[in-house]
């Protein structure tokens, strides 16, 4: 199976196993929605993380507004039914979009150890240890994160909250930084060795036909041209090597410092070494 180091810019994102005989356009297809995914999960722990700090959202038009102005506007709060398992506790939200009915501390760390599972799952460590990312392995920790608030939230959660929003896969990121990082399957891309990957054609095209193969490619969206090269070492063989420099460039400025005649004081230089050596006068000592 042929193994894709993914990138996006510099930064490593995650291993994608495919074939040689693989479409690129299916390939690219893949690559992307396994990007994407990704990125949800990621947006889907923090919702869920102020979702364990300051309870369910409030309704639309109450939020950002203080408790007089709700008052004043005669607004209805319709949050009530949608009450944490347990109880909740009193955390007041500076922002004012959630209503400061926090889970207690028990369901609270259910979400927690959750988040934490979902994002080692995604990590982009897990390139380093070799892991392969699949669209099941994502929908799995997706539905593990589902099971989680519905533990601490039995009542379920009202529809326009941002993590029943991104758990239905229904967001939208018009106008939103996250917008920028989402690379849409249709106008996706893959590079490698500063070629585009045409769609139309196989995988085995440009990466030959040997199933053992593993290539960095980058993702990134149509129409902004090639991405910067691959550098020609890794990060560690530059440290390495810089490591080294630094030490050679250190033994050559204390050469340069010694005395010129210093070397005099070897036992390479000393005119009598060889006499001695043959006669067995070497290394003798006086007390």
């Amino acid at each position: 199976m042929v193994v894709l180091n993914v990138k996006k810019g510099e930064q490593p994102q995650f291993l994608f196993e495919t074939t040689v005989t693989a479409l690129v356009e299916d390939v690219t297809n893949d690559v992307a929605d396994i990007y994407n995914t990704r990125l949800r999960i990621d947006r889907l722990c923090m919702a869920i993380e102020q979702l364990a700090q300051f309870g369910i959202m409030k309704t639309p038009k109450m939020q950002g507004l203080t408790p007089d102005q709700v008052v004043d506007l005669k607004l209805k709060d319709e949050t009530d039914k949608f009450y944490p398992s347990g109880g909740s506790q009193d955390c007041v939200d500076d922002i004012g979009l959630r209503t400061g009915k926090a889970p207690n501390e028990q369901m609270r760390d259910i979400l927690t150890r959750t988040i934490e599972e979902a994002k080692a799952a995604i990590h982009k460590d897990l390139v380093k240890r070799n892991v392969k990312l699949t669209m099941e392995l994502l929908h799995d920790v997706i539905e593990k994160l589902r099971g989680a608030v519905m533990i601490v939230y039995p009542m379920g959660l009202p529809p326009y909250d941002e993590v029943q929003i991104i758990l239905d896969d229904d967001e939208d990121l018009s106008g939103r930084q996250a917008e920028k990082e989402v690379v849409p399957p249709d106008v996706a891309c893959l590079w490698w060795a500063n070629k585009e990957l045409t769609r139309a054609k196989k995988l085995s095209d440009f990466v030959g036909k040997n199933e053992k193969t593993k290539i960095t490619c980058k993702i990134q969206k149509k129409g902004l041209g090639a991405p910067s090269r691959e550098p020609l070492y890794d990060e560690e063989t530059q440290k390495t090597m810089m490591s080294y420099a630094y030490k050679k460039q250190e033994e050559w400025k204390k050469i340069s410092e010694s005395n010129e005649d210093e070397y005099m004081n070897s036992s390479w230089a000393d005119g009598k070494a060889l006499r001695n050596q043959l006669q067995g006068t070497m290394n003798i000592q006086f007390k």
